[in-house]
C-alpha cells in the first residue's frame, strides 16, 4: 500500500498543478515537436542517432551544471556538435553506427564526470537523467518554445523533399533532391529537439518521445498523413499524462511518460495486424 500510494497520491493535487504549468505547456510542445519528427526519425532508421545525440545532450548540460552556466545551453551545444559529427562523417549506415557507438559512451562518461564533481544539489543531477516536472521556468519555458518553433518551421519547409530523401534516397538523388544537404539539415533539427526533450524526460528515456511515438502510429497505418498526427496525438499524450502521473506520486517523470508510451505502442501493435487482416479480408473474398 505504501508503494501504491507513492506512485499514485493526488493529496494536494489542485495545488501542485498550479506549480508545474511551464512543464505542462513544455510537454505539449515537446509532443507536437517529437510527433512531427519522430516518423522521419523511423523512416530514416535513426533511432540509435537519437540515443547517441541524448548522450552528447547530457555531456553538455553536465558541465554547464558544473560551471555554473544555463544547462539548455549546454543541454544545446551537446546535441548540435553530436548531430553535426553524425551528419558529417556517417553518411552510410554502418560508418553512422560505428560514429554513434563511439560517441554515446564518450558523453556518458563525460557526462557522469561533470556529475561527480559537481557540489551542488543532487535533484539536478538526477534530473538530467530522468527529467523534472518543476524544474522548467519562464525563461527556460521560452527558449525551449522558441526551439521548437525553429524545428517546427525547418521541418515544415523542407517535409516533402525530405519525405521523398527518406523513402527512396537514390531516386531523390537522381531526381535532383540535394539528398546529403537534407541529412545534415534534418540532423540539426534533430540534435535541437532531443536537446530540448531532454529537459523533461532525461537524457536516457528520449527515445518514449522521438521515437516510440512514431513507431505506434506505423503501426496502424502508412498515410503520409496520418502517420505524423497520430504520432503527435501519441506524444502529447505520453508526455502531458506523464506529467500529471508524476505530479501525484514521488517519483521522476520518466517511469510515468515511458509507460503510457510504451502502452500506446503494445495497443497499436495487437489492433494494427487486426486492422489490417479486416481491411483484406473483402479484397480477398472477392478475388
Amino acid at each position: 500500500m505504501d508503494i501504491w500510494s507513492t506512485v499514485f497520491s493526488f493529496q494536494d493535487y489542485g495545488e501542485l498543478l498550479a506549480l508545474v504549468r511551464n512543464s505542462i505547456i513544455a510537454g505539449a510542445v515537446l509532443g507536437i515537436v517529437g510527433g512531427l519528427i519522430g516518423p522521419f526519425v523511423v523512416a530514416r532508421n535513426l533511432p540509435f542517432a537519437v540515443h547517441g545525440i541524448s548522450e552528447l545532450s547530457f555531456a553538455g548540460a553536465s558541465g554547464a551544471l558544473l560551471v555554473g552556466v544555463d544547462v539548455v545551453t549546454g543541454s544545446l551545444v551537446g546535441s548540435v556538435v553530436a548531430a553535426v559529427l553524425i551528419g558529417l562523417l556517417g553518411s552510410r549506415a554502418r560508418d553512422r553506427n560505428s560514429i554513434i557507438a563511439v560517441l554515446m559512451p564518450f558523453g556518458l562518461g563525460l557526462g557522469i564526470l561533470c556529475l561527480a564533481l559537481y557540489q551542488g544539489r543532487a535533484a539536478n543531477k538526477f534530473g538530467l537523467l530522468t527529467g523534472q516536472i518543476v524544474s522548467v521556468d519562464q525563461p527556460q519555458l521560452l527558449s525551449l518554445v522558441i526551439v521548437c518553433a525553429i524545428v517546427v518551421a525547418a521541418l515544415l519547409v523542407i517535409w516533402r523533399p525530405l519525405m521523398f530523401a527518406s523513402v527512396d534516397p537514390d531516386v531523390a538523388a537522381a531526381a535532383g533532391v540535394p539528398v546529403r544537404t537534407l541529412a545534415l539539415v534534418f540532423m540539426l533539427l534533430l540534435g535541437l529537439a532531443t536537446a530540448v526533450s531532454v529537459q523533461i524526460v532525461g537524457a536516457l528515456l528520449v527515445l518514449s518521445l522521438l521515437v516510440t511515438p512514431a513507431a505506434a502510429a506505423l503501426r496502424l497505418t502508412v498515410h503520409p498523413v496520418l502517420v505524423p498526427v497520430l504520432s503527435t496525438v501519441f506524444a502529447v499524450v505520453s508526455v502531458v499524462g506523464g506529467i500529471l502521473l508524476a505530479l501525484g506520486g514521488g517519483l521522476p517523470i520518466s517511469p510515468y511518460v515511458t509507460s503510457i508510451s510504451f502502452a500506446i505502442w503494445v495497443v497499436c501493435r495487437v489492433v494494427g495486424p487486426r486492422r489490417r487482416r479486416r481491411d483484406h479480408a473483402p479484397a480477398a473474398t472477392t478475388a
